[in-house]
């Protein structure tokens, strides 16, 4: 196989530490976040949205964009904006965030997955 000539994607890696009993009210304003970025950002791939068995009230987003501009557009997005009013008072720490790139990317199609 070929390695790829293209362009790596662009990831983010944003953590919250949740207030006790708030965790599902968080996770409900992150999913429309999540699921508008999906359906509604061309340049958004993927946005996962992740706890910890060991930390329940730990949420971590993992985010892929085809690049740091599509990733840009993002924070400009009115789905973004409902997020960010709502989210401080749901939370006691937003851990700092973390921009990676993709320097190889190997996921199954979404037909493929089990």
């Amino acid at each position: 196989m070929q390695p790829s000539a293209r362009t790596p994607l662009f990831a983010v890696i944003a953590q919250f530490d949740v207030k006790p009993g708030k965790r599902d009210e968080f996770l409900a304003i992150a999913r429309d976040d999540a699921d508008h970025s999906v359906a509604d950002e061309a340049g958004c791939l993927q946005f996962d949205i992740c706890t910890s068995e060991d930390e329940p009230d730990l949420v971590t987003f993992y985010e892929v964009y085809q690049s740091r501009a599509a990733f840009d557009a993002h924070l400009d997005t009115p789905h973004l904006d409902r997020f960010r009013r709502a989210f401080p008072a749901l939370i006691d720490k937003e851990r700092r965030v973390r921009f990676l790139t993709c320097e190889h990317n190997h996921r199954k199609a979404e037909n493929d997955q089990a």
